[in-house]
């Protein structure tokens, strides 16, 4: 069947990480890029649609494992989907992967899709929590295996993209080898999504994806493909300057997700939300702004009333 990495041979591997990392030292070295990122092409008219994330609600969604041991959630995805319907201000809802049932059928990815569609609302995206940069080959293939199982899943329910991460540097490893292997995966996987239609966005999530430059090198060293992009996360960068590293990376974002807070230099604060907001504005930014919801006051509560903020924001933009 399918994932070419899983089916390489060592030393077609070996080889393949020694050219890149060659080519990723030589690109440090002379401190040029490989390519030029080329910014996602669009109309100059901003148009923004309101989503949230359903990491939002981790503490009270069932198949959590971020919920403490021996609390689990009792909110199912589903649930979700109703919720979010009932307070008529969202156009979509991310369906992150950690709250789907274990046992995942083409029938329940058919009931999302008709809930969704039922009551007015876009999925407008998934998300899985891989990791590219382990070193093990094996656990290099389950994280692809993950990778295309959910592009098969997006793929069925109708969801545009997926957010994925890049990964952290293993203890005792380079970033150099970090890097190389996480390129040798999107170029892996990649292909696979663009024959399913499903774009995948790498987000700015620590790791080897902690500064923009980071973030970008990767975009650049990766073969270049429409159906591959950035998540543009507001909360995730803990640089001094978050703000404008976030300008770096917005021409590039096919997903945009929304936090209530930011961390210069990791001390958190609320966020400036019409500032992110006019960043997106300013590269005609077209699609779905996503609130994922991580601040420490109650959910239910809190979130209606960041959702009404946001609408309120986006439809200045009208």
């Amino acid at each position: 069947m399918f994932y070419g990495v899983g089916i390489m041979s060592h030393w077609n591997r070996r080889q393949f990480l020694q050219g890149t990392s060659a080519l990723l030292a030589s690109a440090s070295f002379t401190g040029s890029s490989m390519r030029a990122a080329e910014p996602i092409k669009r109309v100059d008219k901003t148009f923004f649609k309101l989503s949230l994330a359903a990491y939002s609600f981790r503490q009270y969604l069932t198949q959590n494992h971020h919920a403490p041991k021996g609390k689990e959630g009792t909110m199912t995805l589903l649930d979700f989907i109703e919720q979010c319907a009932k307070w008529n201000t969202l156009d979509a809802v991310e369906l992150t992967s950690y709250y789907f049932p274990k046992e995942v059928t083409t029938s329940y990815l058919n009931q999302v899709k008709e809930l969704t569609f039922r009551l007015g609302l876009d999925i407008s995206g998934t998300a899985i929590g891989n990791n590219f940069c382990v070193k093990e080959a094996a656990e290099r293939d389950k994280q692809l295996a993950l990778a295309h199982q959910w592009i098969d899943y997006a793929a069925v329910m109708g969801a545009p993209v997926i957010r994925i991460f890049a990964g952290t540097i293993p203890k005792g490893d380079t970033e150099t080898a970090a890097v190389a292997r996480c390129v040798e995966c999107l170029n892996e996987v990649t292909p696979y999504a663009e024959s399913k239609g499903v774009i995948l966005a790498l987000e700015n999530h620590g790791g080897i994806t902690s500064t923009p430059e980071q973030l970008l090198k990767l975009i650049e060293t990766a073969k270049p493909s429409p159906y591959l992009g950035i998540n543009f996360d507001s909360g995730n960068f803990r640089t001094t300057d978050p703000y404008g590293d976030l300008e770096k990376i917005a021409p590039y974002a096919y997903n945009a997700q929304v936090k209530v807070e930011i961390a210069p230099q990791g001390k958190k604060e609320l966020a400036d939300l019409e500032r992110i907001i006019s960043i997106l504005d300013k590269v005609h930014y077209r699609g779905y702004i996503v609130l994922e919801y991580e601040a420490a006051e109650e959910p239910t509560t809190s979130i209606p009333a960041y959702l009404q903020k946001l609408s309120g924001i986006l439809k200045t933009y009208a």
